[in-house]
């Protein structure tokens, strides 16, 4: 546990190189290949939080100032995601987290329910948050625990099921996403394009980076795009025409950088997945196709879900003055909207109209999940010692208290034994089903590599 701890503390730069290196010497990768793919991993790393922190940065006194400007009087207090995971993680769940969630992607993968190996440790707060509300609404550690693995359990079964997507539209071949926040929205994205795709020339509206670059060519180059939404967002919050560029030039900059970093730390992750894979094959299929679980910042830079989450900016302010019941004002997290819609824009498959409408769902039901979680969430943060914001008695974020997953999951609990048995037995049955769907999808795909090889002897 003390081991664990200490090279969690050492932050994201440190651990995923020292995590990535190991695991390249325990796959017998060549010492050099080993330290440079954990080399590269911790680059990338570091240059996509330098980015995400510019992008922060700079949009921090454009929120403040928009904010100012819709003149918002909300009570519950938006505190975002580095305070809500402090306190997940300051909690006697967040304590034994890790090791849980360790042991059950093990046992998921030697079972064959789940084919993500998830290095995303960090991450594993999302689970940590979760049961920590549990434990408090229930008095117990036990149950806390339960509801962490639940959150677990059903974040790597959405995983699995955006592999397809995240490969294809995303780009990011034998990667997985099990990134708690980003899983959340995804079920609203598929219901989203299943209802559009029923409706009439609605269907057939598609907005991506090609038909932008088609049809409005300067709208297709990310830092363009980049430029002009940050353009508008310093507009509104009514800057100084020295504020409107550095925000206009720094979002051109955020827009081109983040994808280069992210390629540079999928530089470090290739050698592990294809030795994983090779080894996968060695075995006759013992654990099937293996996907690596990473962060959600490695397609965090993808121009639609740039676009949107800062579009949806001044879109999410309106919505917490206007929407019914609401009485969370977005702050602290509107800069960490990109995490959200990641998957959202790999299962809409690029297209910034369905992502969109996603967002728009998605945000709103976000504010009352997050005026509903408050009081648990202040309770929570009073017990692990946290200060709250000066004038504050009420604390949420959206990330992770404006999330469906554990919303769902505290609901079970308050339900008692009636609740509790029916999240068990919707997670067990999620389990089997994603099982079903691993094995047919591995049989596919052995199939096609034997008529594959089978077309390449012949030619020989």
């Amino acid at each position: 546990m003390f081991v664990i701890d200490y090279i969690v503390n050492m932050g994201a730069s440190v651990m995923m190189p020292l995590i990535f290196i190991i695991f390249g010497l325990l796959l017998r990768l060549p010492f050099s290949r080993a330290i440079k793919a954990g080399l590269m991993v911790g680059i990338g790393f570091i240059g996509l939080s330098i980015t995400v922190n510019l992008m922060i940065d700079a949009l921090t006194p454009i929120s403040h100032a928009i904010v100012g400007r819709f003149g918002l009087k909300l009570t519950v207090i938006d505190v975002g995601w580095p305070a809500a995971a402090a306190v997940a993680m300051g909690t006697r769940v967040g304590a034994l987290v890790i090791p849980v969630c360790v042991a059950i992607n093990i046992l998921m993968l030697y079972t064959r329910t789940t084919r993500v190996l998830n290095v995303d440790i960090w991450n594993l707060w999302h689970h940590a948050f979760t049961g920590s509300l549990v434990a408090i609404i229930t008095g117990s550690l036990g149950w806390g625990i339960f509801a962490a693995s639940v959150n677990c359990i059903i974040t790597m079964v959405i995983a699995d099921r955006t592999v397809d997507d995240v490969e294809k539209h995303l780009n990011l071949p034998s990667i997985a996403v099990p990134h708690g926040f980003s899983v959340s929205f995804v079920p609203v994205a598929w219901l989203v394009c299943k209802i559009v795709d029923r409706i009439p020339k609605v269907r057939d509206i598609r907005i991506d980076t090609e038909s932008i670059q088609k049809n409005l060519s300067i709208l297709g180059d990310p830092a363009s795009l980049g430029a002009i939404i940050g353009a508008i967002l310093a507009i509104i919050a009514n800057a100084s025409v020295k504020d409107i560029l550095q925000t206009a030039v720094t979002m051109a900059a955020v827009m081109t950088i983040i994808p280069r970093m992210a390629k540079m730390l999928m530089e470090g992750v290739y050698p592990i997945s294809e030795r994983i894979q090779e080894i996968a094959q060695a075995r006759a299929g013992s654990f099937g196709r293996i996907a690596i679980g990473l962060d959600s910042a490695v397609s965090v830079g993808h121009p639609v879900t740039l676009s949107v989450s800062m579009l949806m900016i001044p879109v999410m302010l309106l919505l917490a003055a206007v929407v019914p019941g609401n009485e969370f004002l977005p702050f602290a997290s509107l800069t960490g909207l990109p995490f959200a819609f990641v998957l959202v824009t790999a299962v809409c498959r690029g297209d910034m109209f369905r992502t969109l409408l996603t967002a728009l769902v998605t945000l709103t039901i976000a504010l009352l999940i997050g005026t509903s979680l408050a009081p648990i969430v202040t309770s929570t943060a009073v017990s692990t010692g946290f200060a709250l914001p000066n004038g504050a008695n009420s604390i949420s974020s959206i990330d992770y208290a404006g999330a469906m997953l554990p919303w769902v999951i505290i609901q079970a609990f308050w339900l008692k034994v009636v609740g509790v048995a029916g999240l068990s037995i919707v997670t067990f049955c999620l389990v089997l089903w994603n099982r079903k769907r691993l094995m047919e999808e591995d049989r596919q795909f052995e199939q096609n590599n034997a008529a594959l090889t089978g077309e390449n002897s012949h030619d020989v």
